[in-house]
This record gives structure tokens, C-alpha cells and sequence, in this order.
């Protein structure tokens, strides 16, 4: 089966890499063309339009910024759906507001193509090597038929029902992720105006039950000033702000998320958006910085 990607970023791109590794082939394409050029140097096929991507392949994977990026590569000008054909399965692995991923695929229904969602949880130094943890929603035939590529992809996949589901759920771990960012740069920040070393606030957190992939693998990284990008802090603050919209069309209020997006929001206009999502500690030094010359 030929398999197609559309949005080579951070993570598009490795996983499109454990696609050709795993003897997929691949057509892929992305707006800025010079971030395919390892994709092409391993094999993958590059066009010019997601029209040209679906055209080409059976099973289209969407890995975009936002849900108008993957409205705009589904049906704007040269879009998907100029391009689709009877074998043609879409699945998106963006991170979008569950009702516009229900919408997107309504719209697909109405030309006779299925959409799964398929976001996932983990970065590009898991999905390399296809230890994603994948959620998919959407038709349950459309899941079973494809199953096979999904479980390539992610060592453990969840199958929640209908569409929107998963993005749903996506967001909640997105949710978890930016709490314990912050929860961990307070510690050591904490740690710091104490006069102590914030190694030893990690060492004691991760001898205890509280302790966490984060704080034992992206701690001491943090504490060092190291934030080259996974998942960048611009992009997190995007879902906290999705997550936000999708609470209120549910008719709920997330006080500590509200809270977190307008950090993240003051983080972003200081210039850190290019930061991994824990360059959120550097913001908070900076802050701290400013404050005390200030007094």
C-alpha cells in the first residue's frame, strides 16, 4: 500500500521515516519543500500539492498546525479532495478541536470518503522508532481495514468510537502536559530563589511515587538550559487554547488550563515560542531575572 503525508514538521517527519523504514512507500508533501529533503534522501516520493498526494496513495495521514490547515489542505485550491478517488482513506493526526474534526469529516462523507483521527502521544524520538501511543476515531470498518498501518506507527493504539472522540482525548493529555511543564519549572524555580541546587529537587521527585517521564528525562535537561524542540512551546500554547474553546463549547470552565495558556500567551510574546514546550522554565527565569533588577 502506498501511504501518503501531508506536513513533514517535527513529527510528520519521523514518522514518515519509520513508514519507509517499515517498507511502506511513501508520497509526501509539505508547504516548505526543504524540510522533505530527508524524506526524499530515504526513498519518499515528493509532490507538489496534497491533490498529487491523494491522487497517489490509498491512506493520506494530515499532519498539520490546525484544523483551517488541514480544512486548507483537505479542500482548498489543490487541495485533497481535488485528488480523491475510491480507495482513498484519510487520517488526521493534527491536533484540532474535535468539532471541527467532525465537520472536516462530514465533508468527506459527502464526496463518499471515511476519516479517522489519529493523533498521537509521544515525540519524534519515539515515533522514529513507532512508539507512538495512538488514538483513532472514526468508522470502526475504516479502522479495521487500516489497522495494520496505525499499529506500525504506535506500539499501543486505543480505538474510541466515532469521530471527534480521539481528539477529545488528545487534548486531555495535551492538557497534562503543559500542567506538569509548568508544575516542574515552578519547582525549580522555587529551588533556585531558595539558594538550592534544583538537581536535588529532581533527584528526591523521582525517588517518589510523584515522579514522572518528564521530570526524569526532560528535568535535568531543563536545569541545564537545554530546550531544543519536540514539541515547541508555540505549538502547546495552540492546544491550550484549543482546549480551552473545546471546554467552553462544552459548556465547562478549566481554571488551571485558562491560567497555564495565559503563561504560555506572555511566554510567546517574549520571544520563547521556538523553545521545546519546557522552555517555559527560561520564560519564568527571565521573568524572575527582571523582577528582581527591577527591585
Amino acid at each position: 500500500m502506498k501511504i501518503g503525508l501531508i506536513g513533514t514538521g517535527i513529527l510528520g517527519n519521523a514518522v514518515g521515516m519509520h513508514l519507509l523504514d517499515s517498507d511502506f512507500k511513501l508520497v509526501a508533501y509539505n508547504r516548505t519543500k526543504n524540510k522533505t529533503e530527508k524524506l526524499a534522501s530515504h526513498g519518499a516520493e515528493i509532490v507538489n500539492s496534497p491533490k498529487e498526494v491523494a491522487e497517489k496513495s490509498e491512506f493520506v495521514i494530515t499532519c498539520v498546525k490546525d484544523a483551517d490547515a488541514v480544512k486548507e489542505v483537505s479542500f482548498g485550491e489543490n487541495g485533497i479532495i481535488h485528488g480523491i478517488h475510491s480507495n482513498l482513506t484519510i487520517a488526521d493526526m493534527s491536533t484540532i478541536n474535535p468539532i471541527s474534526s467532525r465537520e472536516i469529516s462530514s465533508e468527506y462523507k459527502k464526496n463518499g470518503i471515511e476519516m479517522l483521527d489519529i493523533p498521537v502521544m509521544g515525540g519524534p524520538n519515539v515515533a522514529i522508532n513507532g512508539n507512538l501511543v495512538l488514538m483513532a476515531s472514526g468508522d470502526s470498518k475504516t479502522f479495521e481495514k487500516h489497522k495494520k498501518i496505525l499499529e506500525t506507527i504506535a506500539h499501543k493504539v486505543f480505538y474510541l468510537g466515532e469521530n471527534g472522540t480521539a481528539h477529545t482525548v488528545k487534548l486531555t493529555m495535551n492538557l497534562q502536559i503543559a500542567m506538569l511543564a509548568l508544575s516542574i519549572s515552578e519547582g525549580i524555580t522555587l529551588a533556585r530563589g531558595a539558594s538550592i541546587d534544583p538537581k536535588i529537587f529532581l533527584d528526591i521527585l523521582n525517588e517518589t511515587y510523584f515522579k514522572t517521564g518528564m521530570s526524569e528525562n526532560k528535568g535535568y535537561k531543563m536545569i541545564q538550559d537545554e530546550f531544543t524542540p519536540t514539541f515547541t512551546l508555540e505549538n502547546l500554547k495552540k492546544d491550550l487554547k484549543t482546549i480551552n474553546e473545546t471546554a467552553r463549547s462544552f459548556g465547562i470552565s478549566l481554571p488551571m488550563t485558562t491560567s497555564a495558556e495565559q503563561v504560555y500567551q506572555q511566554a510567546l510574546n517574549n520571544g520563547f515560542g521556538d523553545l521545546d514546550y519546557t522552555g517555559i522554565l527560561a520564560y519564568l527565569k527571565s521573568s524572575t531575572n527582571s523582577e528582581n533588577i527591577q527591585n
